[in-house]
């Protein structure tokens, strides 16, 4: 019985390291899709990408737009699809 359970602990160590690598990695990536949807999206709207991350759901982007007419610029946060 306790073999088993050893044997589990083991299996639960390596296998539940490499689920959280693996996690790592797909936050990685993630994050990496949202930067180049962020630059496309600011590319669009003629901003600059402030920053850009994850979250539930899409990616969460942060653009500077400039001023008009000697106006300051305008920091706009938006949630939108990755």
């Amino acid at each position: 019985m306790t073999r088993k359970i050893t044997a589990a602990l083991i299996a639960l160590a390596i296998f539940g390291g490499a689920a959280a690598h693996a996690t790592e990695n797909q936050m990685l990536i993630a994050a990496d899709n949202c930067y180049a949807v962020g630059q496309r999206v600011a590319a669009q709207r003629g901003a600059q990408l402030a920053s850009a991350q994850a979250v539930s759901g899409g990616c969460k982007i942060v653009l500077i737009i400039p001023g008009g007419n000697g106006q300051r610029p305008k920091r706009v946060e938006m949630v939108v699809n990755g």
